[in-house]
């Protein structure tokens, strides 16, 4: 008794400094510290290590084992779901008792819970962004095969990206992954998140004072029909003539521009002749970041990495970069010369948070407007210092899963 079987994954702490035989919320350790999470119906601790911070969290030892199969599933098929560190399974204890088991996640950088973007009873001038994100993610899970069978504003982190905002799974003990999902088994999950989500806005409601008739009570329902939207978007079939091929490399732009990857394209001939139906296989929302990731080796969420990318071609086109070595040089001078300084000084000197890619978009986005207003380039020391001395603005609010 007092060491419990660990699986932990390489790259990891091997954890055993802590005081297994004791439930985590006993635990009285120099490496406890507290992060910003949401509301959860098991125990949860941080702990601090050289590697980072990881979240700990006490269950059944099958909902524990179910939660580390579920997310270790989704790590190949997208970046929307914690990232799961280890396994605990206390086998002195009955593995049907709470705190039986236990799984080890690495905490989301720059993420907090829901309740950090609450105006009032509701989200504010963020609502579209909540609504996407959470469609987004449903989205994504949807396509790798994620039944999420829990999905709440609370078992969700978020962080800003760009002009929106990103949702990332934290929960998945309720999970199973298949092939695929059927339009059943994904409607069910629309359901219990419509659910989920109405008592949520009532709590929120109930804490802020305001009427029930007053509360955002369609929220989930304004998830569930973008979340439509975006479905058809992705999986409808095109249906063209041979001389129309055109109309395939448009459909793959369109989903390249909602930041979504197609991993195959599936190209069958029509009922007449001259007709073709493609239809593609779309894979995660990681387009743009996968794409940042392999030309400069920056790690950035979905609309961080397009926001960023538009910087870098910009650049390569100002400087009339075309060949494939130059635009491998230029993009190095682009790193060493402008980014990397640049993103170093923001995390000196920014008051917003602690992710500097996020501040370097929204430099971005105020060197824009300073360009849009003059009609002209701004130069790149001018536009940072007018940032700095305007307070720092943000990135305009997008919405409706705009690119």
């Amino acid at each position: 008794m007092g060491t419990p079987t660990l699986q932990i994954r390489p790259d990891n702490p091997d954890f055993l400094d802590l005081p297994w035989e004791k439930r985590i919320n006993e635990w009285d350790v120099d490496r406890l510290c507290k992060m910003p999470t949401g509301i959860h119906r098991h125990p949860v601790v941080f702990v601090a290590y050289e590697e980072g911070v990881y979240a700990i969290k006490e269950m059944s030892s099958r909902l524990a084992a179910n939660e580390y199969r579920v997310l270790r599933a989704l790590e190949d098929e997208t970046h929307r779901a914690a990232e799961p560190a280890g396994l605990v399974d206390r086998d002195w204890l009955d593995p049907h008792e709470e705190g039986a088991g236990a799984v080890i996640t690495r905490y989301v950088d720059h993420a907090f819970p829901y309740r950090r973007l609450i105006s009032g009873a509701g989200f504010g001038e963020r609502r579209d962004q909540m609504l996407d994100a959470l469609a987004s993610l449903l989205v994504e899970l949807h396509m790798a095969g994620c039944y999420w069978g829990d999905c709440s504003l609370s078992n969700v982190l978020y962080r800003f990206d760009a002009g929106a905002i990103e949702a990332i799974m934290i929960d998945g003990e309720t999970s199973k992954v298949y092939p695929s999902l059927s339009a059943g088994q994904r409607l069910e999950d629309i359901e219990i998140m419509k659910e989920n989500v109405a008592g949520e806005m009532a709590d929120i409601a109930a804490e802020t004072g305001t009427e029930l008739a007053n509360a955002d009570l369609d929220l989930g329902s304004d998830v569930s029909s973008r979340y439509l939207a975006l479905w058809d978007e992705l999986t409808a079939d095109l249906v063209i003539s041979r001389n129309e091929a055109y109309k395939i490399r448009e459909r793959i732009s369109r989903i390249h521009q909602l930041g979504f990857s197609v991993h195959d394209l599936q190209i069958e001939p029509g009922e007449e002749g001259d007709v073709v139906r493609m239809k593609a296989r779309v894979g995660g929302r990681t387009f743009n970041s996968d794409t940042l990731r392999e030309r400069a080796g920056i790690e950035a969420s979905e609309n961080q990495a397009r926001t960023i990318l538009a910087d870098l071609d910009y650049y390569l086109a100002k400087h009339g970069i075309t060949s494939t070595t130059g635009k491998s040089v230029g993009t190095f001078q682009w790193l060493t010369s402008w980014f990397e300084p640049r993103v170093a000084k923001i995390a000196e000197i920014w008051p917003h948070g602690d992710d500097p890619i996020q501040g370097y978009c929204d430099f971005l986005a105020h060197r824009m407007k300073l360009a849009t207003g003059r009609g002209e380039d701004v130069d790149n020391e001018e536009a940072f210092a007018s940032w700095v001395e305007n307070g720092f603005p943000g990135s305009p609010l997008t919405g409706r899963n705009e690119p």
